[in-house]
C-alpha cells in the first residue's frame, strides 16, 4: 500500500505521510485532548516527515519549532519511528503515528505503531557497547519522556508510547498528576493535506 501527499508542484510524494489529523477533544473544565494521527511507510524517508510532521503540529499547539518541548517531541518521535522502521517493518505494511496533547497535564503521549508484533522493546533500555554506532535510542526516549512503554494493538502489532512534559499552553496549564495520564485517549480523524517537507 503506497502513501502519498499531494504536493502544490505534482503529483503524489512516495513516503510522505497521509492524511494527517487532528481534533480536540474536552476532557473537562480543566483542558482539553488536541490530537494528531499519520501514517508513513516504513522506509527512513518516512522516519523523517513523522518527525517533521511532529515540529510542525507542536507549533501549531503553541510551542515554536526551537522550543525545548518541540525539539524533545521531535526527538522521540524520530527514535521511536527509526525503531518501527528498523525492527517493526512488515513488507507491505506502514508504521502510525499518534500525538496527543493534554492541555490539563502539560504532556505530548506520543504513539508510534508498527506490525511487527514479535518484536516488542525491552522493559528497560539496553545498555549499549561503548564501541557501538546504534543502541542508544531507548536510553534517549528514557532520558527524555516521564514515562514510556509498549502494549500489543488489537488486530497486529504493537504500539510504543512515550509521555514527555511540555509544560503550558495558551490553552491550558500543566496541573495534572500522573494519574492523569493513565485515562484513555479518544481520538477523531480529521483529514488535511499538503505537509511540507
Amino acid at each position: 500500500m503506497s502513501t502519498g501527499t499531494t504536493t502544490p508542484g505534482g503529483g503524489p510524494r512516495r513516503g510522505a505521510a497521509a492524511p494527517a489529523a487532528e481534533t480536540a477533544a474536552p476532557t473537562g473544565a480543566t483542558g482539553e485532548l488536541r490530537v494528531l494521527a499519520a501514517r508513513f511507510t516504513s522506509s527512513p524517508r518516512g522516519a523523517q516527515l513523522a518527525r517533521r510532521l511532529a515540529v510542525r503540529q507542536m507549533e501549531e499547539w503553541d510551542h515554536p519549532p526551537a522550543s525545548d518541548a518541540s525539539c524533545t517531541v521531535a526527538l522521540v518521535v524520530g527514535e521511536l519511528a527509526a525503531n518501527a522502521v528498523r525492527h517493526g517493518r512488515v513488507p507491505g505494511r506502514d508504521f502510525g503515528l499518534r500525538l496527543t496533547l493534554d492541555t490539563a497535564t502539560g504532556t505530548v503521549r506520543v504513539e508510534v505503531s508498527d506490525a511487527a508484533a514479535a518484536r516488542r522493546p525491552p522493559e528497560a533500555p539496553p545498555s549499549p557497547r561503548p564501541e557501538g554506532e546504534s543502541g542508544r535510542g531507548l536510553l534517549l526516549v528514557d532520558a527524555l519522556a516521564v514515562r514510556w512503554g509498549s502494549a500489543p494493538r488489537r488486530s497486529v502489532g504493537k504500539t510504543v508510547w512515550a509521555e514527555v512534559p511540555v509544560g503550558a499552553t495558551k490553552a491550558g496549564r500543566a496541573t495534572g498528576s500522573e494519574d492523569d495520564a493513565d485515562r484513555k485517549y479518544p481520538s477523531t480523524t480529521v483529514s488535511s493535506r499538503n505537509i511540507p517537507m
